[in-house]
Formats: C-alpha cells, sequence, structure tokens
C-alpha cells in the first residue's frame, strides 16, 4: 500500500526521481516496472506493473458508453521502467496532458500513486476544502 505526500522536481528531461521509501517495494513487487496515465481529474496515475494490470482489465470491461474513460485511461497508458537510480521518464505528452512542468506532488494511494503538478493540486485541494470536502462521507467516519 502507497500512502503519503512527496514535492518532488521534474528534472530538464522529464524524469521523475522515485522517493526511496517506494523504490524497494517497486522493484521487488513490480521489476521497477510502471505504467502512467491520465486521470480525469487532471493528474497522472502511476501503477505498478501488476497493479495496472488488474486496473487494465477492469477498464477494458467497460460498456460502451464509457468509451471515452476507457480512452483517457488506456489510449493514454505508457510503460516505463525504473533505471539504476529510480527515475522514471514521464513523456511530454503526459506531462502536457497533467500541465506538469516541474514542480510536483506525489500522493500515495494505495495501489497506485497521483503525480499533479503542485500548483494545480493546492488549487484543487483549497476548493474542495472550501466546499466541505464530502461533509457527508465524513459523517460514518469514526476520528
Amino acid at each position: 500500500m502507497f500512502q503519503g505526500a512527496s514535492s518532488l522536481s521534474l528534472d530538464a528531461k522529464g524524469r521523475l526521481s522515485v522517493p526511496t521509501r517506494h523504490r524497494d517495494v517497486l522493484s521487488a513487487g513490480a521489476g521497477g516496472q510502471l505504467t502512467i496515465t491520465r486521470h480525469p481529474h487532471g493528474c497522472l496515475m502511476i501503477f505498478p506493473r501488476p497493479a495496472w494490470e488488474q486496473f487494465r482489465e477492469r477498464i477494458a470491461a467497460m460498456p460502451l458508453k464509457d468509451q471515452w474513460l476507457k480512452r483517457l485511461f488506456l489510449g493514454n497508458a505508457m510503460d516505463v521502467e525504473m533505471d539504476g537510480t529510480g527515475r522514471v521518464l514521464v513523456s511530454p505528452e503526459l506531462r502536457a496532458a497533467a500541465n506538469i512542468a516541474r514542480e510536483t506532488l506525489l500522493l500515495g494511494m494505495g495501489s497506485h500513486f497521483e503525480l499533479w503538478d503542485k500548483a494545480t493540486h493546492d488549487a484543487k485541494e483549497a476548493e474542495a476544502l472550501q466546499a466541505g470536502l464530502a461533509s457527508e462521507s465524513l459523517q460514518d467516519l469514526a476520528f
């Protein structure tokens, strides 16, 4: 399970350095093989290859009415591999789709990661907090 947030900068070639705390798990569980694709909320999703294969099967089984979601997830998916120093290349097309230039936020989301442009994430988070962050859902949680 991946969790936590990491502020990261892409290098000049568009490479992302995977945080050390996740590298061993990704190397052992996925052989360093990842898949990056778009998310409808404006970020990118990064999956270890085994988790991507499960997600891909669920998306492929969606009905025809969800064809645009299939295009978004499957049509934009790119397989990448961590290099020897734990970096992955985020393609120019995916960076442009998520408006990612340099400063990013990598969020562990359980089976995968979300990669956000930092300014976009901060703005959307502030918007969600202002709107009450789905307070109905919070009522069912005990703290």
